[in-house]
C-alpha cells in the first residue's frame, strides 16, 4: 500500500489510476455536487456524506467541525449510523479521540494511526471502536486559520472527514484511498464558503437585530421589488395594510409616486445619497422610509437591492434621541463615551472634528468608534450616520 504522503503527491494523477486511466465517474461528479450544494443546508452535508458513503462502498461517512481544545465538536454528523454511540462519542469519546492531528489534506487510516502509538495508549478508546465494530476508518483533517507550517491545535478550527467500514468487511484498497484524496482540495474549498456564508448569516441576523432594536422596521428588496428578508416590526407594519402592504412576495405601497421612487432606486444601484420619504397613514401613523441601495453588480448588473428603514416620527427614536447621547447610549448599548462621540458623529463631523469637539485624542476616537461599529453592526462612519439618520423624524 502507498504511504499517504506518495497518494497526496497528485490525487488526480491517483485518482485516475484507480479509474482505469480517468475515465469520467458519475460517482465523483454526483458526490462533488452534493458537496458544493451542502455549504448551504441545514445541518450542512447530510445529502454529501451519504453519496460519500456510497460512493467509498463504506458503511458511513462522518463530518466532524470543532475548534482546537474543545471537548465535544460544534458539528457533528454521521448519516444513518447508531444515535446512542453518537451521543457517546460526542459527550466522552469525542474528547479522548486519538485519531485526529492527521497530517493537513492527506487521507490516513486508522489502523496505520493507531499502529504509531504504544498499545497500552487509549485503551479505553480502542475498545469503544472495536465494541461498535467500525475500526476500518479513513480519515482527512483539514486545518484553518493556523501560521504557515504551524501545528494543528494552533488553527482556527479544523474539519475533519472520516468514512467508515464494519470490521466484517474488506479493509479500504490503494484505490479507495486514492479517491478520498481526490477529493482534498474540493472538501477546503467548500468548508471555506461554508464559513464564509456562516460568517454572512451572523451579520444578516445582527443587521435585523440591530434595527429591531432602534425601534426601526427593516426590508430588503430584490431588484423585483420581491421581500428577501424583513424584520417582525416590517411584518407588521404591512399587516396594518395602510400605504403599504405585502403582495405575495412583492412589497406595494398605496401612492404609485412611491411605488416608481422604490422602483427608480433600485434601477441605480450606485451608492448615492439616501433617499427619503413620507407615508402619509391617518389611521396608524406617518412612516418615514429611508431607502439605501445595496450593490450586488457581481449578480444584477446594473442594479442591486434596497434596503428600506422604516420609523413613525415624533416617537422616542427621533431626532432629539439622535443629538441625546443618553438615548443613544440605551437604544444602541453604547458606553457613555462611545454614546458620545456617536452623536457628534451623527451630526455630520469627521472623526477628526468629533475628537476635537469632545477633547480627546484621535486614537481614543478611533477605539471608540470600532466599538460603536461592533455594537451596532455598521462597518463604516458613513453607514453609521445613515442609521443614525434613519432613527425617523
Amino acid at each position: 500500500m502507498a504511504a499517504p504522503s506518495q497518494l497526496s503527491d497528485c490525487p488526480s494523477l491517483a485518482y485516475a489510476g484507480a479509474m482505469g486511466g480517468g475515465a469520467i465517474d458519475n460517482g465523483f461528479s454526483d458526490v462533488l455536487a452534493r458537496l458544493y450544494a451542502g455549504v448551504g443546508e441545514t445541518p450542512p452535508w447530510r445529502a454529501f456524506l451519504e453519496a460519500l458513503a456510497r460512493w467509498m462502498d463504506a458503511s458511513f461517512a462522518t463530518l466532524i467541525i470543532t475548534a482546537p481544545g474543545k471537548r465535544q465538536p460544534a458539528t457533528f454528523l454521521t448519516p444513518g449510523s447508531d444515535a446512542e454511540f453518537d451521543a457517546a462519542y460526542t459527550e466522552t469519546l469525542f474528547a479522548e479521540d486519538p485519531f485526529q492531528g492527521l497530517p493537513d489534506g492527506v487521507v490516513t487510516s486508522y489502523a496505520e494511526f493507531m499502529d504509531g502509538l504504544s498499545p497500552d495508549a487509549f485503551a479505553t478508546y480502542r475498545e469503544a471502536m472495536a465494541r461498535s465494530g467500525f475500526d476500518q476508518v479513513l480519515g482527512i483533517d483539514l486545518h484553518f486559520g493556523g501560521s504557515a507550517g504551524g501545528r494543528p491545535d494552533e488553527g482556527r478550527y479544523e474539519a475533519r472527514f472520516r468514512v467508515s467500514r464494519h470490521n466484517s468487511l474488506p479493509d479500504f484498497t490503494r484505490e479507495e484511498r486514492a479517491r478520498l484524496q481526490a477529493l482534498a482540495q474540493h472538501l477546503r474549498i467548500a468548508v471555506t464558503l461554508f464559513e464564509k456564508l456562516q460568517f454572512a448569516g451572523a451579520e444578516h441576523g445582527m443587521f435585523h437585530a440591530t434595527a429591531q432594536g432602534l425601534g426601526l422596521a427593516l426590508l430588503v428588496l430584490d431588484r423585483n421589488r420581491r421581500i428577501v428578508s424583513s424584520n417582525a416590526l416590517a411584518e407588521s407594519l404591512m399587516a396594518e395594510d395602510e400605504g403599504l402592504r405585502r403582495r405575495g412576495e412583492e412589497l406595494a405601497f398605496a401612492d404609485g409616486a412611491h411605488q416608481k421612487l422604490v422602483g427608480e432606486v433600485l434601477a441605480d444601484a450606485s451608492s448615492g445619497p439616501l433617499t427619503r420619504f413620507r407615508i402619509e397613514r391617518p389611521v396608524h401613523g406617518d412612516l418615514v422610509v429611508t431607502a439605501r441601495p445595496v450593490e450586488l453588480s457581481a449578480i444584477h448588473s446594473g442594479a442591486g437591492a434596497l434596503a428600506l428603514f422604516l420609523a413613525r416620527p415624533n416617537r422616542q427614536s427621533g431626532p432629539e434621541t439622535r443629538r441625546d447621547p443618553q438615548g443613544l447610549r440605551d437604544l444602541l448599548g453604547l458606553t457613555m463615551a462611545e454614546a458620545r462621540l456617536a452623536a457628534v458623529l451623527g451630526e455630520g463631523m469627521s472623526l477628526v472634528e468629533a475628537a476635537r469637539a469632545l477633547g480627546i485624542a484621535h486614537n481614543t476616537a478611533k477605539v471608540q468608534l470600532r466599538a460603536v461599529f461592533a455594537k451596532t453592526g455598521v462597518r463604516r462612519q458613513a453607514q453609521l450616520v445613515a442609521l443614525l439618520a434613519s432613527l425617523g423624524g
